[in-house]
């Protein structure tokens, strides 16, 4: 169950041609995510880099605001999916029961479940600008950068992958998942566990960029988030209001920005 990918037979049909293949394909695995006791939500993700996803999730949701605030983490697997069991540090359990909501999310939806309209457009905070820049070059080639970091991409043709980009450095570090809110969750999550403030860089999505990306990149207070497809409507909205730089189809050399296009500039700012 553990597996991120399962090769599988099918038929392939070219033209007039009928061939035996197989092929590798993602993995998708329904994963509980309990807390204190409670299911916060059960999602169909990638069944790889769990610890980082639940960590992710918990941070996005504002459950919690630090890793350290996780006590415990247990894994127990069943024949019909993952539970991630965590239990929280004492002082968490009145967040834990504010953000609690009881939901079964495909991968194309992170909102599904959710217990009322006030919840899904939560208020989210204002980033204040801390002089992080990135060039454009740096954004233009952010999603192609990406590219080098997904092997479950290079085998399967079928997930997604969020990666964080630092200025000078590039992506430091990604994931992949079927879902793009998961991979992005599991993201944080991976920042989180290793030390890295996400208002240090730009996370880099190989997706459009919907509402819950923005929320996620709010609550964890990463200030830039570069896709290589479009955003909607609300997302550019909720990242203008929020102090986001929103830059989107990010790929073959260039870009567009529909916020805060300030912290792009056209050169190395260091260099003078």
């Amino acid at each position: 169950m553990g597996a991120a990918m399962v090769s599988k037979g099918g038929l392939s049909v070219q033209g007039t041609a009928r061939l035996s293949t197989h092929r590798a394909l993602p993995q998708e695995t329904a994963i509980a995510l309990v807390f204190d006791g409670s299911t916060l939500g059960v999602m169909m993700a990638t069944p790889a880099d769990l610890e980082d996803f639940a960590t992710g999730f918990a941070l996005s949701e504002g459950v919690i605001t630090h890793s350290d605030q996780i006590a415990t983490l247990e894994r127990v697997e069943h024949p019909q999916g993952i539970e991630l069991r965590f239990w929280l540090r004492a002082d968490r359990a009145a967040a834990l029961a504010e953000r609690r909501r009881a939901l079964a999310g495909p991968v194309g939806c992170g909102l599904c479940g959710i217990d009322s309209l006030e919840q899904a457009m939560r208020p989210l905070p204002r980033l204040p600008d801390t002089g992080l820049r990135l060039t454009h070059a740096e954004v233009a080639n952010a999603t192609q950068a990406l590219r080098r970091h997904q092997p479950l991409h290079d085998q399967t043709r079928a997930v997604h992958a969020a990666g964080f980009l630092r200025p000078a450095q590039g992506i430091i570090l990604a994931r992949e998942d079927v879902g793009r809110h998961n991979a992005l969750d599991k993201l944080i999550g991976a920042l989180a566990r290793a030390g890295i403030d996400p208002a240090s860089g730009a996370i880099v999505m190989t997706s459009r960029l919907s509402t819950e990306l923005v929320q996620k990149c709010a609550m964890v207070g990463c200030p830039v988030l570069i896709a290589v497809s479009a955003p909607t409507a609300h997302a550019v909205r909720l990242a203008s209001d929020a102090g986001i730089t929103l830059a989107a189809f990010a790929r073959n050399g260039g870009f567009d920005l529909f916020s805060h296009p300030d912290r792009i500039t056209p050169e190395d700012p260091d260099v003078a």
